[in-house]
């Protein structure tokens, strides 16, 4: 019995393990090379932070096999990275490019450092002019209550 139970065990992991694989005919290793490079550019929509190489998704599947599919074709990687923008909007792009639509996107950090900067600059100064006429008025004070030393 335990010997049944250790075979579906690793039947079942097997099917797992054979899952994860993508077999897919390329041409020539030059043609795999383009197709892991163009794939690493490329966001799994699913996912959101990974890009579709590394994604095991069901989408992420579906777009390797659709650009596989217009590598076939004869696309070159500009056309096929317009065909998925033209469906999917620039989100695919993993590193969308510089535009009016995406410059908060690429500036957005910067700004907020700078702002977050500017404002620990104006903190700091005005905490330095108050704690330098503090003690100039606790002086002025001492001198007007009357006591002599």
């Amino acid at each position: 019995m335990r010997r049944v139970m250790l075979l579906l065990v690793l039947l079942m992991a097997t099917t797992v393990a054979a899952q994860a694989i993508d077999p897919l005919p390329f041409k020539d290793h030059a043609q795999e090379v383009r197709f892991q490079h163009l794939t690493a550019q490329l966001r799994c929509l699913v996912c959101q932070n990974e890009n579709l190489n590394d994604s095991n998704a069901e989408l992420a599947r579906d777009l390797r096999h659709e650009v596989f599919d217009l590598m076939q074709q004869g696309k070159n990687d500009e056309e096929i990275k317009a065909w998925l923008v033209a469906r999917y909007s620039k989100f695919v792009l993993y590193d969308p490019p510089l535009d009016t639509g995406t410059v908060l996107l690429w500036f957005g950090p910067l700004l907020v450092l700078v702002l977050g900067g500017v404002a620990l600059v104006v903190q700091v100064r005005r905490r330095a002019r108050t704690a330098a006429t503090e003690p100039a008025n606790a002086v002025t004070e001492s001198n007007d209550s009357g006591e002599n030393w």
